[in-house]
C-alpha cells in the first residue's frame, strides 16, 4: 500500500523535494550570515511554489477540456504572492533599508521552486548554484568596499 503510494507519486514527491533541497542549502547561507530569512523559510517558500506548479499543472489537465483555464495564471500570482512577503522583510531603519537581499533572496527561492514544481530541475539547480556564488562571493567583495565607503564617509564629515 505504502509501495503502491511512492510509485504513483513518485515524480510529485522528487520535484517537491528537490524544491526543498535547494530552498534549504540558499536559506543555509542566509542563516551562516545571520540573516532572518533561514533555511526554514527558504525551503518553505521554494516547496509552496512548487506545489502551485503541480497544482497548475493538474489543473491544467483537468480543464483542458474546456480551454478556458490559463496555468500561467498560478505561476504569475506566486511572484505577486512572494514580493508582498518579500516586501514585509524590507525594513527603513537608521535611514537604512534593510532586508533588499533577503526580499530578493525569496523571490528567486520562489523562482527555483517553481522550476522544480515544473520538473526543470537543471533550471533549478543552476540558479542555485548562481545564487550560492552570488551570495558566498559577495560576502567577500563587499566588506572591504564597504571599508572604503565608511572611510570616504568620515573624511567627508570632517
Amino acid at each position: 500500500m505504502i509501495e503502491q503510494f511512492f510509485i504513483q507519486n513518485g515524480g510529485i514527491i522528487l520535484r517537491l523535494v528537490v524544491a526543498i533541497v535547494l530552498g534549504m542549502l540558499i536559506g543555509a547561507e542566509r542563516l551562516f550570515v545571520h540573516k532572518e530569512a533561514g533555511m526554514k523559510t527558504h525551503a518553505l517558500v521554494s516547496m509552496g511554489s512548487a506545489l502551485f506548479i503541480i497544482i497548475s499543472e493538474y489543473l491544467a489537465i483537468k480543464y483542458s477540456i474546456s480551454g478556458n483555464y490559463d496555468p500561467a495564471r498560478i505561476a504569475s500570482n506566486i511572484i505577486v504572492g512572494i514580493g508582498f512577503l518579500g516586501a514585509g522583510s524590507i525594513i527603513f531603519q537608521n535611514s537604512q533599508l534593510r532586508g533588499l537581499t533577503t526580499a530578493s533572496g525569496l523571490w528567486v527561492t520562489a523562482g527555483i521552486g517553481m522550476a522544480a514544481g515544473f520538473g526543470f530541475f537543471s533550471l533549478a539547480v543552476i540558479v542555485t548554484i548562481l545564487i550560492l556564488v552570488i551570495f558566498l562571493s559577495m560576502n567577500f567583495i563587499e566588506k572591504p568596499i564597504k571599508k572604503i565607503s565608511d572611510r570616504i564617509d568620515k573624511i567627508e564629515i570632517n
